[in-house]
């Protein structure tokens, strides 16, 4: 496996963020789905990085500057055929390294609730990601929910 800066114009990327894309949208109430399609991860101040095991792309993640201290995680997607071969905890390792290196204080995400989301809650939650207040645009709901990590 390798972990790189995404090349968002590949076509192998493109199709992983899309599936991702479809699949937040099939499983969050209507209106509250926040993943980035692509031109929201092509944005000023968000990084994206895609893990590449052989030939496929098996994962994406992107680390979306807020301000000077804080940063959130955003598309977190491990492709189907990889999962529970902890490429997402080492895409989840390679987005927290970056975060400490640009200096930020807190990293945190906004994520859904549910059975399609609690593998992806587990890996937070044993990275030390706990549940807090809402941030920048977020609402908490009954299915949204925010979770932070202090990085300092």
């Amino acid at each position: 496996m390798q972990i790189a800066l995404a090349d968002l114009g590949d076509p192998r990327v493109q199709e992983l963020v899309a599936f991702h894309q479809r699949a937040m949208l099939e499983g969050s109430p209507p209106g509250l789905s926040f993943a980035l399609d692509l031109s929201g991860l092509q944005a000023e101040g968000v990084t994206v990085w895609a893990a590449e095991v052989g030939d496929r792309i098996a994962a994406v993640g992107a680390l979306k500057r807020l301000d000077a201290v804080s940063a959130e995680v955003k598309s977190m997607r491990t492709h189907p055929d990889f999962l529970r071969q902890g490429i997402a905890a080492a895409l989840l390792e390679t987005i927290i390294a970056h975060a400490r290196a640009e200096g930020f204080a807190t990293l945190s995400l906004e994520t859904g609730s549910g059975p399609a989301f609690e593998p992806a809650l587990a890996l937070y939650r044993r990275r030390g990601f706990a549940n807090g207040p809402a941030f920048a645009d977020y609402v908490l709901t009954d299915f949204n929910q925010c979770m932070h990590l202090a990085l300092d």
